[in-house]
């Protein structure tokens, strides 16, 4: 496959040396003092406690737990919250927490990340997402998330919020998206690439037949089993067959889990995603330090649970379905 040269980069410049000039650039905007201060733990340090699992056919072992990048409470993605976003993210590396969840969407989640993240790159994993669904949109924005986290390559790219058979389409023509998951991956400027979704298992299900990609981030909890359209039921075997990674989102539905009637804790969130046959990890924000260390403390403590348990989760949320699964009608 040719590869992508923008029109303004002329000679033997390929869109990798591009971006890496690009870096440069902003390595310097961003400042080595402020990466070395914010740096406060060494890679070599970071521990492996926590347990790992293959992400399908990607063959890379990721911890059970990633630290998500959005959410209605977290500072991650909060532009007056830095401090409390960067104590988080620092937290979580000296924790274990080597998978990171971003999107370009996230704005200041980037920025943050890639202020903190540069010195560990070798030793994390790096997730971000595009909204955009075609060829050159998907570029721009490749470019824009690669200069604010300060990175110049990508573990895992994703196709961000594929919600409709339109937006199958729209990723599948001519000038579609696909064919810059494609160029990215020749290049060397992403190594896995991925689909997420949270609105209509089917439409992930059609985008997994037509593309071999390697993760597909969806909704994994025990509300989305009462769904009409559950994507543990659908999606999940489908990933199963192609060796797809499974990364699991909406685990405790933005704590609607919780409520009166629902799940005691995050526990029961937790061990009931990932006890599901085919999910190899999840990811979560965190609103502060204190929730993000309980969080691991959770994952770190994960045991396989019956299926009588599972069972028993099911019925707790059965009557709390409906409004904790809001998150399905985004598109």
């Amino acid at each position: 496959m040719k590869k992508f040269i923008p029109e303004k980069i002329t000679g033997k410049r390929t869109r990798r040396n591009f971006l890496i000039t690009s870096m440069a650039v902003a390595g310097s905007i961003v400042g080595a003092d402020t990466l070395q201060s914010r740096n406060i733990y060494n890679a070599a340090k970071i521990p492996a406690s926590m347990p790992e699992r293959v992400l399908g056919r990607t063959g890379v072992k990721v911890p059970l737990l990633g630290l998500g990048g959005a959410s209605t409470k977290t500072p991650l993605d909060k532009q007056d919250r830095e401090s409390d976003a960067l104590a988080i993210i620092e937290r979580a590396l000296e924790l274990g927490i080597r998978y990171f969840d971003t999107a370009a969407s996230y704005g200041t989640n980037e920025i943050y990340l890639g202020k903190v993240l540069p010195s560990h790159r070798s030793n994390v994993f790096l997730a971000s997402k595009t909204y955009e669904k075609d060829r050159d949109s998907m570029w721009r924005e490749l470019e824009r998330s690669l200069k604010r986290l300060n990175t110049d390559y990508l573990d895992l790219w994703q196709l961000h919020s594929v919600a409709l058979p339109e937006h199958v389409e729209k990723i599948f023509s001519a000038n579609g998206g696909i064919k810059a998951l494609e160029e990215a991956k020749e290049q060397k400027i992403v190594r896995f690439v991925g689909i997420t979704g949270h609105h209509e298992p089917e439409v992930i299900a059609e985008a997994m037949r037509r593309y071999p990609f390697h993760t597909t981030l969806i909704p994994v909890n025990a509300v989305d089993k009462h769904h009409a359209r559950p994507y543990l039921s659908s999606v999940v075997p489908l990933a199963q067959q192609q060796n797809v990674g499974v990364i699991a989102m909406k685990v405790p539905a933005y704590g609607k889990l919780f409520q009166s009637g629902g799940l005691t804790g995050m526990q029961q969130a937790m061990g009931y995603t990932l006890s599901q046959p085919g999910v190899h990890c999840c990811i979560i924000s965190a609103d502060d330090v204190k929730q993000l260390e309980e969080n691991v403390k959770v994952a770190r403590a994960f045991e396989q649970l019956s299926n009588t348990q599972l069972a028993a989760i099911e019925e707790r949320t059965s009557k709390i379905w409906q409004d904790s699964t809001f998150y399905r009608a985004w598109t």
